[in-house]
C-alpha cells in the first residue's frame, strides 16, 4: 500500500499489527468496533487503514484502491464519526454530508451498509424507526442492548434518492418530512433535490462529500451535472473520492473540488514482487480458447467439473438484448441453474427485484447481466465470473472480474477468446498489469458433436416460439456493433469473424441482413430450409395480430402488383408494409432504368442515321465491306466455339 499527497509521494507499509481496529487514531467509538466486530470483520484492511484516519481528520482523499478492497466502510465510518462529533446536531432541513454514486444499484448497497451500521447506535436506529414500531434492540443477538438517549441526541439520518424510483416531490417531501442530514444518491436526482430552497447546504453545517466510483460518474457522463452540484456546496468541506481507477477526467474534479488532496492507491503485489497488480490476490482470472460454438458448451462443462461447485455466478454479455435473448435459451443449455437477469434497460423495479432474487438465492443461481453490474457492487458470496466476450471498454474487464474474490474471499473469473487473433487480447492485458493465465484446472475440451447438439437445442427453441427468433436477430445485431466499437479494434476485427460458427454459436435461424455480410458470399440460412410463414409467435393474441397484419400486407400487394404476396415476402407484422413499400419502390426504379435504356437507344439510332446521311457513296461502299467482314470474323468464331463445345461433350 502507498499513501500519496498531492505534491509528494511517501510509502509506508502497513503491518498485519498496525491493521487493528481498535489501534486507530483518532480512536473510533465503542458502538462502531462492536458492529464491525459483528459484521465479521475482525482486522482493517490496508485501504481502511490508511483512509479512515485521514478523512476522519482534516484530510482530502483520492483513494484508488483494488476492487473488493473494502471502499465503502472506509469512508461511511468517517462520515457516521464525523456527524456524531459535532459540537450540536445539525439543524432541521439542514444537510450535513453527501454519498454520490453512479448507478442505483450502487447507492442502494451504500445504503444498507450503512443501515447495518446504524443499527448499532441507539438514538440513529431508534430515529429510522417508523414511530409506531417499538422494538427493543436487544431482542437482536448481533446488536448490542439499546441505550438510554435524549431526543436531542446526535444521530445520523439518512435518505437514498434514486432516479425513476420516485418523483423528485415525492423525494422533497420525504426530506421534509423526516430531515434527513446524509443524502445517498445518484447525480441527478440529487441536483433536482439540491435545486429546492428547502433544502441547506450552509458552511455551518456541511461537513463533507464523497464520490463513490468517482471515475465511472465522469464515464457515464455526469461531469457537467457534478459541477453544477459541487457549485450548490461550501468551499470549506472534506471532499473524498474512491475509485478503482484514477482517470484524467478524474483529475480535473480533483483539482476543481478538492484542496491539497492526500492521495492513496492501494495495490497488490505480484507473486514474484516485481509488479503491482491491479486485482486482488484472492482472485485468479484466467481465460479459454474456444470457437464461438464451443463457448457454451464449454461453460457447461466448467460449471459442472468445478469444484466445489459454483453456487453463484455471473455471466457478462455485452448488450441488453444479448441478456433478452439468452435469458431465454441458457435454462435449457445448462440445466439445474436459476438464470436471473439484470440489465440497464429493465425498469428500476424490475431491476431491484432481480438483484435482491440473486444476492438472496441459496441456491445455484447465475446473474445474466451487461456492465450494469460490472463495478462497486458489492454481492456477497460471488464464486465464479464469466465473460463470453471480453467489455469493448478495456476497464471494464477488472471490474467485472472483481465481483469475484472480494475481501479476501478464493475467486475465478474466466474470459473466453476465439483462437486466432484475439489471442493477442493476452498480451493486451499483460501491459495493462491484469496478466491472466490458461485455465488448467478443471480441464475444458469441446468437441463438434457437442457443440452441434447445443446449436441445435437453443434453435428449438427459436422454432417453437417466433418471439425467441426475434430476439436472437436482434441480440446478434446488437452484439456485433458493440463488438466492432471495440476499444482495442487490432484485436477485435468484424472482418476475422466465422460467420457460420457464429451463427451456430448464437443458435440462429439465419443471419440478419446487416451491412457487414454485403460483400461475404456465405449462406445466410447457415444450411437450414424453415418454412418463416409457419413460424409462428407462442403468444396467441401476438399471433393472431400477425396473421391479420399479413393478411392486410398481403391484400395491399394484389391490388398493386396484381399477384398475391406470400406470407414469406410479407413478413411479420408492420413490416410486411414496409417491404410492401420497398418492392414498388423497387418496381418504380426498374421502370425508370427500362425508360432510360429506350430514350438512350433511340438517340443511338437517331444519331447514326444522321452520320451515314453525311457519308459520301465511296465511305458507304467502304464501311459495307467493313460491316462483311466483321460479320465474317463473328461467324467463324461462333463455329468455333460451338465445335470446341462438343468435343468437351464427346
Amino acid at each position: 500500500m502507498a499513501a500519496e499527497s498531492s505534491k509528494t509521494a511517501a510509502k509506508a507499509a502497513t503491518p498485519a499489527t498496525s491493521r487493528a481496529w481498535e489501534g486507530l487514531t483518532p480512536s473510533l467509538s465503542e458502538w462502531i468496533l462492536d458492529a464491525v466486530s459483528n459484521m465479521g470483520f475482525s482486522r482493517m484492511t490496508p485501504v481502511q487503514a490508511s483512509t479512515i484516519p485521514l478523512f476522519m481528520g482534516h484530510k482530502d482523499v483520492v483513494v484508488e484502491a483494488v476492487t473488493g478492497s473494502g471502499k465503502t466502510l472506509a469512508f461511511l465510518i468517517p462520515l457516521v464519526e464525523r456527524l456524531l462529533r459535532l459540537d450540536e446536531p445539525v439543524k432541521k432541513h439542514h444537510i450535513a454530508a453527501i454519498i454520490v454514486s453512479p448507478t442505483r444499484e450502487l447507492a442502494t448497497q451504500i445504503h444498507a451498509v450503512l443501515l447495518s451500521l446504524l443499527a448499532f447506535h441507539g438514538p440513529s436506529a431508534a430515529a429510522l424507526r417508523p414511530p409506531d414500531e417499538d422494538v427493543d434492540m436487544s431482542d437482536h443477538a448481533d446488536a448490542p442492548p439499546r441505550p438510554a438517549f435524549s431526543s436531542s441526541a446526535l444521530k445520523v439520518v439518512p435518505q437514498l434518492l434514486l432516479g425513476g424510483t420516485t418523483t423528485p416531490a415525492q423525494d422533497l417531501s420525504a426530506f421534509l418530512t423526516t430531515s434527513p442530514n446524509l443524502l445517498i444518491a445518484t447525480p441527478g436526482r440529487l441536483l433536482e433535490l439540491l435545486s429546492s430552497s428547502h433544502v441547506h447546504t450552509p458552511q455551518s453545517s456541511f461537513e463533507a462529500l464523497v464520490l463513490d466510483e468517482a471515475d465511472r460518474l465522469l464515464d457515464l457522463g455526469f461531469y457537467d451535472t457534478l459541477q453544477k452540484i459541487l457549485q450548490r456546496l461550501p468551499k470549506q468541506r472534506r471532499t473524498g473520492l474512491f475509485s478503482a481507477s484514477v482517470s484524467e477526467a478524474l483529475d480535473q474534479l480533483v483539482r476543481v473540488g478538492l484542496r491539497n488532496p492526500v492521495r492513496i492507491a492501494v495495490k497488490v503485489k505480484s507473486a514474484s514482487g516485481a509488479q503491482d497488480k491491479r486485482t486482488p490476490a484472492s482472485l485468479q482470472i484466467s481465460y479459454v480458447v474456444a470457437p464461438p460454438s464451443h463457448k457454451l458448451p464449454a461453460l457447461r462443462q466448467l460449471l459442472e467439473r468445478l469444484d466445489p461447485a459454483p453456487q453463484k455466478t455471473i455471466l457478462y454479455l455485452s448488450t441488453c438484448a444479448a441478456v433478452d435473448y439468452f435469458q431465454h435459451v441458457l435454462p435449457t443449455v445448462l440445466p439445474g441453474l436459476t438464470v436471473v437477469p439484470l440489465h440497464g434497460k429493465h425498469p428500476p423495479k424490475v431491476r431491484q427485484k432481480n438483484f435482491t432474487a440473486f444476492v438472496t438465492s441459496f441456491q445455484p443461481t447465475m446473474l445474466l447481466t451487461t456492465d450494469v453490474a460490472a463495478r462497486g457492487l458489492d454481492i456477497p458470496a460471488v464464486d465464479l465470473v464469466v465473460q463470453l466476450d471480453p467489455p469493448s471498454d478495456p476497464k471494464a474487464f477488472l471490474h467485472r472480474c472483481g465481483r469475484a474474490g472480494r475481501a479476501g474471499r478464493r475467486g475465478l473469473a474466466v474470459v473466453f477468446l476465439s483462437p486466432g487473433r484475439e489471442e493477442d487480447y493476452i498480451h493486451f492485458l499483460a501491459l495493462r498489469q491484469t496478466p491472466v493465465s490458461p485455465l488448467l484446472q478443471p480441464s475444458i475440451g469441446v468437441n463438434a458433436i457437442a457443440a452441434t447438439e447445443t446449436t441445435q437445442r437453443i434453435r428449438t427453441i427459436a422454432q417453437a416460439d417466433r418471439a425467441v427468433y426475434d430476439k436472437a436477430q436482434r441480440a446478434f445485431v446488437s452484439w456485433l456493433r458493440s463488438y466492432a466499437k471495440h476499444a482495442a479494434s487490432s484485436i477485435f476485427s468484424v472482418t476475422e469473424l466465422d460467420w457460420t460458427d457464429l451463427g451456430a454459436a448464437w443458435g440462429l435461424l439465419r443471419l440478419p441482413r446487416m451491412p457487414e455480410l454485403k460483400t461475404w458470399d456465405g449462406d445466410r440460412t447457415l444450411g437450414l430450409r424453415i418454412d418463416f410463414d409457419a413460424l409462428a409467435y407462442k403468444n396467441e393474441a401476438q399471433e393472431a395480430k400477425r396473421r391479420v397484419e399479413l393478411e392486410q400486407a398481403r391484400s395491399s400487394s394484389r391490388g398493386a402488383t396484381g399477384k398475391p404476396m406470400t406470407l414469406g415476402e410479407a413478413g411479420k407484422g408492420k413490416d410486411g408494409h414496409a417491404k410492401q413499400r420497398k418492392q414498388s419502390a423497387w418496381t418504380r426504379q426498374k421502370d425508370a432504368k427500362g425508360l432510360r435504356e429506350d430514350r438512350r437507344e433511340k438517340k443511338h439510332v437517331r444519331r447514326e442515321q444522321e452520320r451515314r446521311g453525311k457519308l459520301s457513296p465511296e465511305e458507304r461502299k467502304r464501311e459495307a465491306e467493313l460491316e462483311k467482314m466483321v460479320a465474317l470474323v463473328r461467324k467463324r468464331t461462333l463455329e468455333g466455339e460451338a465445335e470446341a463445345w462438343e468435343g468437351f461433350a464427346d
